[in-house]
């Protein structure tokens, strides 16, 4: 039975470590919009400026609350959970917040699925899964 989801983009290799259970939380500047929380989600893996293919879906997510890292000493604390180093391009930047969002894969798909043509910056609709 195909059904419709939201989708969430996430730039491949991050998307890996996120499907494979290696990354429990993903880390973003905003806290996850309400409307998320619990809800079932496509994972759209983009290809960022590394990957050589087109975006897909890799398996379906769901995000519990987010919350708010309050220093930079709290957010590398949690490394193992994010995977985020100081190397990283998602780094701790003093003058914008940080946010964890607790994942949890709910299905990996055998093989990707085509991705919406219509995708928005961050979230779509319609994803087939």
């Amino acid at each position: 039975m195909i059904s419709k989801l939201a989708g969430i983009h996430v730039q491949w290799p991050i998307s890996t470590l996120i499907i494979d259970g290696k990354k429990t939380i993903e880390t973003r500047t905003y806290p996850l919009p309400a409307k998320y929380i619990g809800v079932p989600l496509a994972l759209v893996e983009t290809p960022g400026k590394q990957g050589r293919f087109k975006a897909r879906l890799i398996g379906v997510i769901q995000f519990d609350n987010s919350f708010q890292y309050n220093s930079r000493r709290d957010f590398y604390k949690d490394s193992q959970r994010h995977c985020v180093t100081p190397e990283s391009p998602w780094r701790w930047v003093d003058n914008k917040p940080k946010f964890g969002w607790p994942v949890r894969v709910l299905e990996r798909f055998k093989s990707p699925k085509a991705a919406p043509k219509k995708r928005g910056i961050i979230f779509c609709n319609n994803c087939e899964v």
